[in-house]
């Protein structure tokens, strides 16, 4: 799910008031607590991960990256925006890395102001992004192997038409979920031909903000009012977890009876300068429970599996230690703490990917909670 943000006026605010929990430390738990989820299928156990920091391309300030993908340990790509200033846009900006460094890629022939909001592929030739332009309007761009270009596709320029995700299937296929103004949620194409799936058969109004493609290929679309899965004829539709005010930033379908939903929420009355809470839901296809985590307050924002499509990885921010990335490794039956490196800025992950074939990820987001300056992006492996 890609409605990543910054998160105004809430960095920071912890370590200025001093706060801490009851017992007189820092809230949340330490890198060796775990949380027990007996209702889980308990598949696989993930070894931990020493995470580093990487050096990333110097951007405009107030720069994030809100989403990356990874064909492999030589090739990946990283999108957000640049030169935000409040409720200014910026300019989309997108890196990509060789193997070696990660380099910028120039986007001035694309002649938007806006932002690129997600990216997903599995080769060079395989590799799209969405974004949204300052008026609204929504973006498709494919990679030529040097930068990103343009792509048509049902509905472009017309009103009520938003993309908000991608995925590539295992056949290369893009799916991108959004709406047009049909009502269907999620369009699918080869990069030749694009088709928009039938409506959800419920009627719902609700927007598709995030697409997950299994490694099976199951197409599944979701947000915190909608989690439905599109067989290629015809959609079934899941009981959302209802009865919260969440954002969900990620879906994970294990099996149908094996889903796990990551997110963050504020609660009644919105943010009104209060940190979020962290949610995280597993489901059985007909009900959802809440599952408590290693630390409660701040976002969870990914969650990847492995290659055999078991629960891997979610990514967080952790409000109570603001200046390392707070991951959470499934160990079999647990979500277990597992930190990223010391900075001496804050650190934002927006959005975490496993890179192929390497057992290795990436994670990337940006240092400051608000879209102004010194904001620059951060790149952890």
């Amino acid at each position: 799910m890609r409605r990543r943000r910054f998160i105004s006026g809430v960095i920071g605010a912890g370590a200025g008031m001093g706060l801490v929990s009851a017992s007189g430390g820092a809230a949340g738990a330490s890198s060796g607590d775990l949380v027990r989820d007996t209702g889980a299928f308990g598949q696989g156990m993930q070894e931990a991960h020493e995470w580093q920091a990487v050096v990333a391309p110097e951007c405009a300030e107030a720069a994030q990256l809100a989403d990356l993908a990874a064909a492999g340990p030589a090739l990946a790509w990283a999108v957000g925006e640049e030169g935000r200033s409040g409720r200014t846009r910026g300019t989309p900006l997108a890196l990509v890395w060789d193997g070696e460094a990660w380099a910028r890629i120039s986007l001035a022939h694309l002649g938007f102001s806006g932002s690129l909001n997600s990216v997903a592929g599995t080769s060079a030739g395989s590799a799209w992004a969405v974004g949204t332009d300052a008026v609204g309007a929504a973006h498709l761009l494919a990679w030529d192997g040097r930068t990103w270009q343009e792509a048509e596709f049902p509905g472009r320029g017309a009103a009520g038409t938003l993309l908000t995700d991608v995925a590539v299937g295992p056949d290369g296929h893009a799916w991108i979920s959004g709406r047009n103004g049909d009502g269907s949620v999620l369009l699918h194409g080869d990069g030749k031909s694009w088709t928009w799936s039938a409506p959800l058969p419920s009627g719902s109004g609700a927007t598709a903000w995030g697409v997950r493609v299994t490694p099976g290929g199951e197409v599944w679309v979701y947000d915190s009012g909608l989690v439905a899965r599109w067989d290629g004829d015809a959609w079934t539709e899941l009981p959302p977890p209802g009865g919260i005010r969440a954002t969900v930033t990620g879906l994970l379908p294990v099996a149908d009876d094996d889903i796990w939903l990551t997110g963050y929420a504020y609660g009644v009355g919105g943010p009104a300068g209060k940190p979020p809470a962290v949610t995280l839901f597993h489901g059985d296809g007909s009900t959802w429970r809440s599952i408590t985590t290693p630390f409660t307050v701040g976002m969870l924002t990914g969650i990847v599996c492995d290659e055999q499509g078991r629960p891997d990885r979610i990514s967080g921010w952790d409000f109570w230690d603001q200046t390392r990335a707070h991951y959470l490794r499934w160990d079999g039956g647990a979500w277990v703490s597992e930190r990223g490196p010391a900075a001496t800025t804050p650190v934002v992950v927006n959005a975490l990917v496993a890179v192929p074939g390497s057992g290795g990820y990436w994670s990337a987001g940006t240092t400051s909670s608000s879209p102004y300056p010194p904001a620059q992006v951060r790149i952890e492996r």
